[in-house]
């Protein structure tokens, strides 16, 4: 691997079950489904870079696509498996033709899952498995046993949880060890600071951070909408719409004054305030180009003193952010 997977470093998440990651993973979602056109040559150069740089944690779905993610990051990983610690996820239930069917947490439908994620990807193992969101209809109890039984049979090395409330962190960790949970957490999503922070890091749970730069406005290459495909899924998010889009851009505007203080880019001092903000948080930036992923792993060598992170807090005060995360956020655990 290059020397700069060094640099790069190492986190560790979860005590129970630890599964040590660098400290930066890439999200593969967008290479296939919800940010316009995909490219699969680009996206799997760039997965092949992000190996290459030391990025060991790489992240997809069954839904992504569907099942095309998996795929792409399955082959794309071929001959290198042993650089990889590999996560998908299961649970919001959808046909090949992108029908969504909903929410499935049954048993018999995590073993189906699994079955199928390892068949797609073309491994024998993953390494951490999340159910993707909760099922409400089903006691977690049911999903996580049937979760731990993909450990049991050597299908799954850890398991982790997607979008979940305090509450069922702790009932899916009275029932077999989380090691990971992953949510939405940026300087633009803070509201896992009141409650499930302090209960991931008591119960010994790592943080993985999806759309750590507010699903690309962070990086202020975003103005509007209209710099979106159409098929670009963010156009239709709250945060992206009329008055909640210019005052969004208002805070995106002190994030690149300060970054350009530091003589870094706004991507980077975003990504540098999330992975200050614990060494048991690992951000799973996504993206489809080498370019935005060299971007985002030279994040890592980005130091913040107090100093910085008072600034970060006057131009981003908590709670200042206009819009919802999700149009319907009828599927969000709480």
């Amino acid at each position: 691997m290059a020397s700069y997977s060094t640099t790069l470093g190492t986190r560790t998440l979860g005590g129970a079950a630890p599964l040590t990651v660098s400290t930066i993973g890439l999200g593969c979602m967008g290479m296939s489904e919800f940010y316009g056109t995909a490219d699969e040559a680009e996206a799997r150069a760039t997965i092949h870079r992000a190996l290459d740089l030391g990025v060991t944690l790489l992240d997809t779905a069954d839904m992504y696509g569907p099942f095309t993610n998996e795929r792409l990051v399955g082959g794309a990983i071929a001959g290198r498996r042993d650089e990889v610690q590999l996560a998908t996820k299961f649970g919001n239930e959808r046909r090949a033709d992108g029908t969504r069917l909903g929410v499935n947490g049954t048993p018999e439908y995590v073993h189906r899952a699994c079955d199928a994620s390892l068949e797609r990807l073309g491994v024998d193992h993953i390494d951490l498995y999340y159910k993707h969101r909760v099922d409400k209809t089903v006691p977690i109890e049911d999903t996580v046993g049937a979760m731990g039984e993909l450990v049991a049979a050597g299908k799954v090395r850890h398991l982790g949880l997607s979008e979940a409330s305090a509450e069922t962190i702790r009932r899916a960790h009275a029932t077999h060890p989380i090691t990971a949970l992953q949510t939405e957490y940026s300087l633009f999503t803070r509201d896992i600071e009141d409650e499930i922070l302090p209960t991931l890091r008591e119960l010994g749970i790592g943080l993985v951070p999806y759309s750590p730069l507010g699903r690309g406005i962070l990086t202020g290459a975003i103005s509007s909408t209209e710099h979106l495909a159409q098929d670009d899924f963010r156009a239709r998010l709250p945060r992206y719409q009329g008055a909640a889009m210019e005052s969004n851009l208002a805070l995106v505007a002190g994030v690149r004054a300060l970054a350009e203080g530091k003589g870094v880019t706004p991507a980077q001092l975003a990504l540098a305030w999330v992975l200050a903000q614990g060494d048991d948080v690992v951000p799973i930036p996504g993206t489809k180009r080498v370019t935005y992923l060299e971007e985002n792993v030279g994040a890592v060598a980005v130091r913040l003193g107090d100093a910085d992170l008072a600034a970060i807090a006057d131009a981003v005060p908590r709670g200042a952010v206009v819009g919802e995360r999700y149009a319907d956020m009828s599927t969000i655990d709480d």
